[in-house]
């Protein structure tokens, strides 16, 4: 059975993510605290086949390189943010007075549309407007997807970064998100899981 946990990570409590089943693991934005999160992986016995990022902004990778280093697990990143990584202005950790962060880039590309990488198969769909390469995974079987920066409970990703376009995120969410079924349950970039059901209903920036 494929099971997800939510760790909040890194000075912002940035939304990291476990997806785990028979012993093997996809970590989704290694945001910070490395030592939080291998404790999990360690004490369930996770092989990490793989990190993928929701997108390269520096609270979703705080600890990826220690993530990478320790489980020797290949990168994926969208092609538009494939220099961030590398690059604290791009990736905004030379925005805020905080310590550059920097790391190599990635591995590989992920490519939109079906996936299937290690154990694990998902559809890629890419949700610009938060950043150029903004990513959800969709895991359709298990009804829930990890939408990043893109759709909060309540709220949308802001848009006010270099990089960012309001309308773009808004036409993006209403195209890759909401066409989703009801039940799709939405696990975000930070705070509590929702579903697209109900942010269609009574999300404000979108009804």
């Amino acid at each position: 059975m494929l099971r997800i946990l939510r760790i909040p990570l890194g000075p912002l409590g940035t939304n990291g993510y476990v997806i785990y089943q028979d012993k093997k693991a996809l970590v989704v934005d290694p945001g910070g605290d490395f030592e939080k999160l291998h404790t999990f992986l360690k004490d369930k016995e996770l092989e990490v086949e793989a990190i993928i990022l929701t997108h390269a902004h520096f609270d979703h990778i705080g600890a990826l390189e220690a993530t990478r280093n320790h489980y020797k697990a290949p990168v994926y990143l969208h092609l538009d943010e494939s220099d961030w990584l590398e690059d604290p202005g791009k990736n905004g950790s030379e925005w805020f007075g905080m310590d550059p962060i920097s790391a190599s880039g990635p591995d590989f590309i992920l490519e939109m549309g079906e996936q299937k990488i290690g154990s694990f198969s998902f559809e890629a769909r890419h949700v610009p407007g938060h950043s150029p390469g903004s990513v959800a995974l969709v895991f359709r079987n298990e009804r829930f997807t990890i939408a990043g920066d893109t759709l909060f409970r309540g709220g949308i990703g802001r848009t006010d970064l270099p990089g960012g376009d309001h309308e773009q995120l808004l036409d993006a969410i209403l195209e890759e998100l909401l066409t989703l079924r009801d039940d799709m349950k939405i696990y975000p970039g930070h705070g509590d899981p929702t579903t697209v059901g109900e942010e269609r209903k009574a999300n404000p920036f979108l009804t």
